[in-house]
Protein backbone atom coordinates (compact mmCIF):
# COMPACT_ATOMS: atom_id res chain seq x y z
CA UNK A 1 0.00 0.00 0.00
CA UNK A 2 1.43 3.31 -0.93
CA UNK A 3 1.82 5.95 1.47
CA UNK A 4 -1.03 8.45 0.46
CA UNK A 5 -3.28 5.15 0.43
CA UNK A 6 -2.35 4.58 4.33
CA UNK A 7 -2.74 8.57 5.12
CA UNK A 8 -6.77 8.50 2.93
CA UNK A 9 -7.67 5.67 5.23
CA UNK A 10 -6.83 7.42 8.50
CA UNK A 11 -8.79 10.74 7.29
CA UNK A 12 -11.81 7.98 6.10
CA UNK A 13 -11.85 6.12 9.57
CA UNK A 14 -11.77 9.67 11.55
CA UNK A 15 -8.80 8.47 13.32
CA UNK A 16 -6.18 11.11 14.62
CA UNK A 17 -3.08 8.97 14.32
CA UNK A 18 -1.55 6.50 12.09
CA UNK A 19 1.71 4.42 13.76
CA UNK A 20 4.01 2.65 11.63
CA UNK A 21 6.50 0.62 12.87
CA UNK A 22 8.21 -2.86 12.94
CA UNK A 23 7.06 -5.52 12.65
CA UNK A 24 3.04 -4.38 12.99
CA UNK A 25 0.83 -3.92 10.77
CA UNK A 26 -0.21 0.22 10.69
CA UNK A 27 -2.01 1.14 13.96
CA UNK A 28 -4.83 3.85 14.37
CA UNK A 29 -5.76 6.03 17.26
CA UNK A 30 -9.79 6.01 16.97
CA UNK A 31 -11.62 8.48 19.71
CA UNK A 32 -8.40 7.90 21.71
CA UNK A 33 -7.90 4.13 21.26
CA UNK A 34 -4.97 2.26 19.31
CA UNK A 35 -6.66 -0.06 16.91
CA UNK A 36 -4.66 -2.60 14.80
CA UNK A 37 -5.15 -3.18 11.27
CA UNK A 38 -4.97 -6.30 10.81
CA UNK A 39 -6.72 -6.77 7.67
CA UNK A 40 -2.60 -5.17 6.73
CA UNK A 41 0.36 -6.90 6.94
CA UNK A 42 2.98 -6.27 9.00
CA UNK A 43 5.82 -3.87 8.10
CA UNK A 44 8.96 -5.13 7.12
CA UNK A 45 12.00 -2.33 7.53
CA UNK A 46 12.09 -2.04 3.55
CA UNK A 47 8.45 -1.13 3.72
CA UNK A 48 9.64 1.79 6.64
CA UNK A 49 11.90 3.20 4.73
CA UNK A 50 10.17 3.54 1.50
CA UNK A 51 7.53 4.90 3.27
CA UNK A 52 10.12 7.49 4.72
CA UNK A 53 11.48 7.83 1.18
CA UNK A 54 7.90 8.93 0.18
CA UNK A 55 7.47 11.92 2.67
CA UNK A 56 10.27 13.35 3.28
CA UNK A 57 12.94 15.15 0.81
CA UNK A 58 16.71 14.33 0.55
CA UNK A 59 17.24 17.61 3.08
CA UNK A 60 14.68 16.32 6.26
CA UNK A 61 16.51 12.96 5.67
CA UNK A 62 20.43 14.46 5.87
CA UNK A 63 18.81 15.99 8.96
CA UNK A 64 17.47 12.64 10.36
CA UNK A 65 20.97 10.79 9.86
CA UNK A 66 22.08 13.79 12.05
CA UNK A 67 19.60 14.13 14.74
CA UNK A 68 18.04 10.59 14.91
CA UNK A 69 15.17 12.35 15.67
CA UNK A 70 12.95 14.45 12.73
CA UNK A 71 9.33 16.34 12.97
CA UNK A 72 8.18 17.95 9.71
CA UNK A 73 4.88 18.37 8.39
CA UNK A 74 3.32 16.46 4.65
CA UNK A 75 0.26 17.35 2.95
CA UNK A 76 -1.89 15.67 0.31
CA UNK A 77 -3.42 18.14 -1.67
CA UNK A 78 -7.41 18.36 -1.39
CA UNK A 79 -7.10 15.69 1.56
CA UNK A 80 -5.38 17.16 4.36
CA UNK A 81 -1.88 17.68 6.47
CA UNK A 82 0.01 15.74 8.73
CA UNK A 83 2.10 16.50 11.79
CA UNK A 84 4.44 13.20 11.36
CA UNK A 85 7.60 12.73 13.52
CA UNK A 86 10.15 10.16 12.96
CA UNK A 87 12.65 8.39 15.66
CA UNK A 88 14.75 5.50 15.49
CA UNK A 89 13.95 2.27 17.87
CA UNK A 90 15.77 -0.48 18.02
CA UNK A 91 17.69 0.11 15.16
CA UNK A 92 14.58 0.82 12.60
CA UNK A 93 12.52 3.52 11.76
CA UNK A 94 9.13 4.36 13.79
CA UNK A 95 6.70 7.29 12.27
CA UNK A 96 3.76 8.93 13.91
CA UNK A 97 1.29 10.46 11.97
CA UNK A 98 -1.19 13.40 13.32
CA UNK A 99 -3.82 14.15 10.99
CA UNK A 100 -4.36 18.50 10.93
CA UNK A 101 -6.93 19.74 9.07
CA UNK A 102 -5.95 21.66 6.21
CA UNK A 103 -8.71 24.67 6.84
CA UNK A 104 -8.18 26.01 10.94
CA UNK A 105 -10.59 25.25 12.63
CA UNK A 106 -13.87 27.94 14.06
CA UNK A 107 -14.39 28.33 17.60
CA UNK A 108 -18.05 27.30 17.69
CA UNK A 109 -17.13 24.11 15.20
CA UNK A 110 -14.77 22.79 18.32
CA UNK A 111 -17.32 24.28 21.06
CA UNK A 112 -14.69 25.67 23.08
CA UNK A 113 -15.43 28.49 25.47
CA UNK A 114 -16.69 31.54 24.21
CA UNK A 115 -14.11 33.53 26.38
CA UNK A 116 -11.62 32.47 23.68
CA UNK A 117 -12.69 35.03 21.40
CA UNK A 118 -12.18 37.74 24.08
CA UNK A 119 -8.65 36.98 25.25
CA UNK A 120 -7.47 36.82 21.21
CA UNK A 121 -9.02 40.45 21.20
CA UNK A 122 -6.80 41.38 24.00
CA UNK A 123 -4.26 44.52 22.87
CA UNK A 124 -1.30 42.65 24.44
CA UNK A 125 -0.32 40.24 27.74
CA UNK A 126 0.21 36.50 27.50
CA UNK A 127 -2.15 33.91 27.01
CA UNK A 128 -0.85 30.00 27.56
CA UNK A 129 -2.79 27.44 26.24
CA UNK A 130 -1.84 24.26 28.30
CA UNK A 131 -2.39 20.50 28.73
CA UNK A 132 -1.01 16.85 27.96
CA UNK A 133 0.94 16.11 24.72
CA UNK A 134 -2.30 14.85 22.11
CA UNK A 135 -4.68 17.08 24.22
CA UNK A 136 -5.22 19.93 21.41
CA UNK A 137 -3.48 22.69 22.39
CA UNK A 138 -2.24 23.49 18.71
CA UNK A 139 -6.12 23.08 17.35
CA UNK A 140 -7.07 25.74 20.15
CA UNK A 141 -4.69 28.30 19.04
CA UNK A 142 -5.12 27.78 15.61
CA UNK A 143 -9.15 28.29 16.15
CA UNK A 144 -8.32 31.36 18.34
CA UNK A 145 -6.05 33.04 15.31
CA UNK A 146 -8.53 31.98 12.99
CA UNK A 147 -11.35 34.67 14.67
CA UNK A 148 -8.77 36.87 15.16
CA UNK A 149 -7.78 36.77 11.69
CA UNK A 150 -11.29 37.70 10.76
CA UNK A 151 -12.33 39.87 12.92
CA UNK A 152 -9.68 42.57 13.21
CA UNK A 153 -6.61 43.90 11.59
CA UNK A 154 -2.99 42.63 12.90
CA UNK A 155 -0.05 41.62 12.16
CA UNK A 156 0.45 38.09 13.28
CA UNK A 157 3.85 36.02 13.78
CA UNK A 158 3.71 32.19 14.49
CA UNK A 159 6.67 30.24 15.21
CA UNK A 160 5.77 26.27 14.83
CA UNK A 161 7.02 23.18 14.73
CA UNK A 162 6.15 22.35 12.24
CA UNK A 163 3.40 24.26 10.75
CA UNK A 164 0.49 22.39 11.36
CA UNK A 165 -2.87 24.93 9.95
CA UNK A 166 -2.29 26.86 7.11
CA UNK A 167 -3.64 30.71 7.45
CA UNK A 168 -4.54 33.08 4.32
CA UNK A 169 -4.68 36.52 5.29
CA UNK A 170 -8.08 38.19 5.73
CA UNK A 171 -7.98 41.02 7.44
CA UNK A 172 -4.42 39.76 9.42
CA UNK A 173 -1.39 39.93 8.05
CA UNK A 174 0.32 36.10 9.20
CA UNK A 175 3.98 35.05 8.79
CA UNK A 176 4.15 31.24 9.63
CA UNK A 177 7.81 30.18 10.28
CA UNK A 178 8.90 27.02 11.15
CA UNK A 179 11.34 25.42 13.41
CA UNK A 180 14.36 24.00 10.87
CA UNK A 181 13.20 25.02 7.66
CA UNK A 182 12.54 29.16 8.66
CA UNK A 183 14.40 29.27 12.14
CA UNK A 184 17.38 27.70 13.80
CA UNK A 185 14.93 27.85 17.26
CA UNK A 186 12.10 29.53 19.29
CA UNK A 187 13.80 31.77 21.17
CA UNK A 188 15.88 33.37 18.29
CA UNK A 189 12.83 33.72 16.13
CA UNK A 190 11.05 35.02 18.90
CA UNK A 191 13.79 37.67 19.20
CA UNK A 192 13.97 38.29 15.39
CA UNK A 193 10.02 38.22 15.23
CA UNK A 194 10.20 41.65 17.56
CA UNK A 195 11.74 43.16 14.81
CA UNK A 196 9.25 42.36 12.27
CA UNK A 197 6.65 45.14 13.67
CA UNK A 198 4.16 42.13 15.37
CA UNK A 199 1.19 42.85 17.22
CA UNK A 200 0.45 39.08 17.99
CA UNK A 201 3.29 35.95 18.39
CA UNK A 202 2.50 32.38 18.69
CA UNK A 203 4.82 30.37 20.02
CA UNK A 204 4.61 26.95 19.45
CA UNK A 205 6.10 25.44 22.64
CA UNK A 206 7.47 27.82 25.50
CA UNK A 207 10.34 25.24 25.52
CA UNK A 208 13.57 27.01 27.79
CA UNK A 209 14.06 29.78 29.57
CA UNK A 210 15.62 32.18 26.82
CA UNK A 211 12.22 31.98 24.61
CA UNK A 212 9.81 32.10 28.44
CA UNK A 213 12.21 35.05 29.10
CA UNK A 214 11.59 36.88 25.73
CA UNK A 215 8.21 35.98 25.59
CA UNK A 216 7.45 37.80 28.95
CA UNK A 217 9.35 40.84 28.09
CA UNK A 218 7.20 40.58 24.40
CA UNK A 219 3.81 41.00 26.88
CA UNK A 220 5.45 43.41 28.66
CA UNK A 221 6.09 45.96 25.93
CA UNK A 222 2.78 45.71 23.91
CA UNK A 223 2.43 42.83 22.49
CA UNK A 224 -0.40 39.76 23.14
CA UNK A 225 1.89 36.79 23.16
CA UNK A 226 0.07 33.60 22.55
CA UNK A 227 2.18 30.03 23.71
CA UNK A 228 1.82 26.47 24.98
CA UNK A 229 2.98 24.10 27.88
CA UNK A 230 2.72 20.88 28.93
CA UNK A 231 1.32 21.58 32.78
CA UNK A 232 -2.13 20.17 33.20
CA UNK A 233 -3.60 23.82 35.63
CA UNK A 234 -3.23 26.76 35.71
CA UNK A 235 -1.49 26.59 39.02
CA UNK A 236 0.88 24.62 37.84
CA UNK A 237 1.46 26.61 35.13
CA UNK A 238 2.49 29.78 36.51
CA UNK A 239 5.40 27.17 39.27
CA UNK A 240 6.70 25.70 36.19
CA UNK A 241 7.15 29.23 34.57
CA UNK A 242 8.67 30.39 38.05
CA UNK A 243 10.71 27.76 38.29
CA UNK A 244 12.59 28.10 35.47
CA UNK A 245 14.45 30.54 36.61
CA UNK A 246 17.08 31.24 38.91
CA UNK A 247 15.93 31.52 42.51
CA UNK A 248 17.24 34.68 42.38
CA UNK A 249 15.43 35.84 40.03
CA UNK A 250 11.97 34.34 40.79
CA UNK A 251 10.79 36.51 43.37
CA UNK A 252 10.81 39.37 39.95
CA UNK A 253 9.72 37.19 37.92
CA UNK A 254 6.39 36.47 39.59
CA UNK A 255 6.10 40.27 39.40
CA UNK A 256 6.61 40.16 36.08
CA UNK A 257 4.25 37.20 35.35
CA UNK A 258 1.50 38.68 37.97
CA UNK A 259 1.48 41.70 35.63
CA UNK A 260 1.42 40.43 31.79
CA UNK A 261 -0.48 37.22 32.42
CA UNK A 262 -4.17 37.53 30.88
CA UNK A 263 -5.29 34.06 31.35
CA UNK A 264 -3.91 29.92 31.38
CA UNK A 265 -6.24 27.65 29.07
CA UNK A 266 -5.86 24.40 30.56
CA UNK A 267 -7.34 21.35 28.33
CA UNK A 268 -7.98 17.64 28.37
CA UNK A 269 -9.59 15.52 25.66
CA UNK A 270 -12.66 13.41 26.88
CA UNK A 271 -14.17 10.81 24.90
CA UNK A 272 -18.16 11.21 23.67
CA UNK A 273 -21.11 9.06 24.73
CA UNK A 274 -21.65 8.11 21.14
CA UNK A 275 -18.21 8.36 19.73
CA UNK A 276 -15.60 11.43 19.12
CA UNK A 277 -13.87 13.71 21.10
CA UNK A 278 -14.53 17.16 23.12
CA UNK A 279 -12.07 19.54 25.38
CA UNK A 280 -12.40 20.10 28.78
CA UNK A 281 -11.22 23.62 29.94
CA UNK A 282 -9.89 24.82 33.24
CA UNK A 283 -10.16 28.69 32.20
CA UNK A 284 -8.40 31.00 34.66
CA UNK A 285 -8.77 34.46 33.90
CA UNK A 286 -5.96 37.02 35.32
CA UNK A 287 -8.35 39.42 37.66
CA UNK A 288 -6.76 41.44 40.33
CA UNK A 289 -7.24 38.61 43.21
CA UNK A 290 -5.37 36.17 41.07
CA UNK A 291 -2.70 38.81 40.67
CA UNK A 292 -2.10 38.82 43.87
CA UNK A 293 -2.00 35.50 44.29
CA UNK A 294 0.75 35.32 41.59
CA UNK A 295 2.93 37.84 43.41
CA UNK A 296 2.90 36.99 46.74
CA UNK A 297 3.48 32.82 45.86
CA UNK A 298 0.31 32.08 47.08
CA UNK A 299 -0.44 29.67 44.21
CA UNK A 300 -2.29 26.89 46.25
CA UNK A 301 -4.75 29.50 46.52
CA UNK A 302 -5.82 29.63 42.65
CA UNK A 303 -7.60 26.69 42.33
CA UNK A 304 -10.10 27.85 45.07
CA UNK A 305 -9.86 31.65 43.38
CA UNK A 306 -10.93 29.62 40.13
CA UNK A 307 -13.98 27.49 41.55
CA UNK A 308 -15.80 30.97 43.47
CA UNK A 309 -15.37 32.68 40.07
CA UNK A 310 -17.43 31.25 37.68
CA UNK A 311 -19.11 34.61 37.13
CA UNK A 312 -16.46 35.77 35.91
CA UNK A 313 -16.08 33.77 33.44
CA UNK A 314 -13.21 30.78 35.08
CA UNK A 315 -14.30 27.39 35.94
CA UNK A 316 -11.96 24.26 37.62
CA UNK A 317 -11.15 21.12 34.96
CA UNK A 318 -14.02 19.36 37.67
CA UNK A 319 -16.47 22.56 37.21
CA UNK A 320 -15.85 21.63 33.42
CA UNK A 321 -16.55 17.81 32.94
CA UNK A 322 -18.80 18.14 35.42
CA UNK A 323 -21.15 20.22 32.97
CA UNK A 324 -20.30 17.75 30.12
CA UNK A 325 -21.81 14.83 32.18
CA UNK A 326 -24.91 16.89 32.87
CA UNK A 327 -25.00 17.47 29.30
CA UNK A 328 -24.81 14.12 28.66
CA UNK A 329 -22.14 14.62 26.38
CA UNK A 330 -19.10 12.22 28.50
CA UNK A 331 -20.27 9.13 30.90
CA UNK A 332 -19.93 9.67 34.40
CA UNK A 333 -16.83 6.42 34.14
CA UNK A 334 -15.12 8.47 31.28
CA UNK A 335 -15.20 11.80 33.63
CA UNK A 336 -14.98 10.15 36.67
CA UNK A 337 -10.48 9.06 34.95
CA UNK A 338 -10.42 13.11 34.24
CA UNK A 339 -11.11 14.64 38.61
CA UNK A 340 -8.16 14.28 40.82
CA UNK A 341 -9.84 14.42 44.85
CA UNK A 342 -12.82 13.65 46.53
CA UNK A 343 -14.62 16.90 45.96
CA UNK A 344 -14.35 16.46 42.14
CA UNK A 345 -16.14 12.97 42.67
CA UNK A 346 -18.87 14.17 44.76
CA UNK A 347 -19.38 17.03 42.36
CA UNK A 348 -19.67 14.56 39.43
CA UNK A 349 -22.44 11.95 41.79
CA UNK A 350 -24.91 14.67 42.66
CA UNK A 351 -25.13 15.67 38.92
CA UNK A 352 -25.31 12.20 38.20
CA UNK A 353 -27.88 11.81 40.90
CA UNK A 354 -30.02 15.14 39.81
CA UNK A 355 -30.20 13.74 35.94
CA UNK A 356 -32.13 10.37 37.02
CA UNK A 357 -34.43 12.39 39.27
CA UNK A 358 -35.45 14.37 35.88
CA UNK A 359 -35.52 10.98 33.86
Amino acid sequence: MQMDELLKLMVDKSATDLHLKVPSPPVLRIDGMLILQEDLPPLTVEDIEFVFEQVTIQEQRDAFVRERELDFAYSIPGLARFRVSALRQRGTVSLAFRLVSIKAPSIDELELPQICKELILQPNGLILVTGPSGSGKSTTLAAMVNYLNENKMRNIITIEDPIEYLFRDRKCIIHQRELGTDTRSFSTALIHALRHDPDVIVIGEMRDLSTITTAITAAETGHLVLGTLHTINAAQTVDRLVDVFPAMQQRQIRLQLSQVLEAVLSQRLLSCIGGGRIAAFEIMIANSVIRTLIREEKLFEITPCIEMSTGAGMQTMEQAVTDLVKRNIVSQEEAMMQISGPIGLQQLLQSGARLLKRE
